[in-house]
């Protein structure tokens, strides 16, 4: 073979040819060596294989290098290639979103890698009618609605990766502006184990999922990593003698076992037509993807508080202030109480590279009343094994089980602000403690724990 149908082949397998002569093929791959790699190697190829063992992020780092030392400016001629590009570059270095701006005289690509948005790459704005085009084309959108905003999928295989795609469009003063939101199948272990969560919390957290009925809610702001916290806890409850159900938009993570409805609001099939079917359809377990207003979370709390478990996501700051935030949405105290098992609230912090992260001479001392210790200030550096000195996320959870005390206080009527001290005098850590507690072994920054939390009060 060819030394490009031998890359090509690599490729396909996640490894990386690199050297090849009349007697060998050295080939790098991960510590677990891909199924069928040497026997399609050995059928393809006569010369004898020797293997290189790499880390999965020097491998994705030697990629990603390699790619990168042709410009990437000058290779696509056409909207078709510079689509292939992107979304090629996209998933070698872990997007989860591309950002796709038209501006007066260019239009420009961004990645969002870790939760943070990184500059991919300009094209000229004559390119940007086609480029939109294009996608629009691939998610069966209307091409020639160019003064609405836009919703649908696609999936395309990018790199041997099957990947299912989310479009948006929206019209901006350019022309209009294209976010992607990647989701490929999920290569995290669906176990509460893997989350990361402490051993109390982790209890906290498998004790109301094995509760008979009641309302769990995870909260955060939108990327915080909350359907993945969901999924996880679902994989748990999915055995034979269970009926799961869940309606969400869109389903992000197929799991068999569990029916899963995607609503589609202008064929009728909302949130709360979908839940009142479920009701009927002997349900055990009921997972609402998002509570995005008072008629969904009524329709969740009766559910919670007539046999059901039911498992859904708020968009809110904290654990307490989910409770002001239902209550907001028209849904009475009492209901709150007598429904709601569990709130956990999470976030994601970018998860600091150990080969080259370095701690600074002097500690981070701060007020007493929010971390009684010293605490070590780790500098990211960037080295060939992660990008600008971080790789992937590290998850913060804070929770409140509602005990009868904390029942009693909601039904009520207490202020968030004695809600707030309740919560702290049940003994588990706030955001802002396991965040410290993150910098002090070492997987992340306080500097990245302001960007995400803010500054503590």
């Amino acid at each position: 073979m060819s030394p490009d149908e031998l890359a090509q082949l690599c490729r396909q397998h996640q490894t990386v040819l690199l050297e090849m002569n009349e007697s060998r093929i050295r080939v790098a791959v991960p510590d677990q060596v891909p199924s069928g790699l040497l026997e399609t190697l050995n059928f393809a190829d006569n010369r004898s294989v020797e293997l290189e063992y790499w880390s999965r992020e020097r491998l994705e780092t030697y990629q990603h290098a390699r790619e990168s030392s042709t410009p990437f400016s000058t290779v696509p001629n056409s909207a078709v290639e510079l689509v292939s590009h992107m979304l090629a570059k996209a998933v070698t270095r872990r997007a989860s979103d591309i950002h796709i701006e038209p501006g007066a005289t260019q239009g420009r690509i961004r990645l969002r890698i870790d939760g943070v948005l990184h500059s991919l790459t300009t094209f000229p704005i004559e390119m940007a009618g086609a480029l939109v085009t294009r996608l629009k084309v691939l998610s069966n959108l209307d091409v020639a609605e160019r003064r609405l905003p836009q919703d649908g999928q696609f999936t395309l295989t990018v790199e041997s990766e099957a990947l299912s795609l989310r479009i948006s469009t929206l019209p901006c003063q350019h022309g209009e502006k294209v976010v992607l939101r990647l989701m490929r199948n999920n290569s995290h272990p669906l176990t509460p184990d893997a989350l990361g969560m402490t051993p109390d919390a982790l209890n906290c957290f498998r004790q109301a999922l094995h509760s008979p009925q009641g309302l769990l809610l995870v909260t955060g702001p939108t990327g915080s990593g909350k359907t993945l916290t969901l999924y996880s806890g679902l994989n748990e409850l999915n055995q034979p003698g269970v009926n799961i159900s869940s309606v969400e938009d869109p389903v992000e993570i197929p799991l068999e076992g569990i029916t899963q409805t995607q609503i589609h609001p202008r064929a009728g099939l909302t949130f709360q037509a979908v839940l009142r079917s479920l009701l009927r359809q002997d349900p055990d377990v009921i997972m609402v993807g998002e509570i995005r207003d008072g008629e969904t979370a009524e329709i969740a709390i009766k559910a919670a508080q007539t046999g059901h478990l039911v498992l859904s996501t708020l968009h809110t700051h904290s654990a307490v202030q989910t409770l002001t935030r239902m209550e907001q949405m028209g849904v009475a105290r009492w209901q709150i109480a007598s429904a709601l098992r569990l709130i956990i609230a999470q976030r994601l912090v970018r998860r600091l590279c150990s080969h080259c992260r370095i701690r600074g001479d002097t500690d981070i001392v701060l007020p007493s009343h929010l971390w009684p210790r010293p605490l070590p200030d780790w500098q990211p550096q960037g080295c060939e094994q992660c990008y600008g000195g971080f790789y992937e996320r590290h998850a913060l959870f804070e929770l409140l089980p509602v005990d009868e005390t904390l029942r009693q206080a909601i039904a009520n009527g207490v202020s968030q602000a004695e809600l707030t001290q309740m919560a702290n005098g049940l003994g588990l850590p706030g955001l802002h403690e396991c965040g410290f507690h993150a910098v002090e072994q070492g997987l992340t920054t306080v500097q990245e724990l302001w960007r995400v939390l803010g500054v503590a009060p």
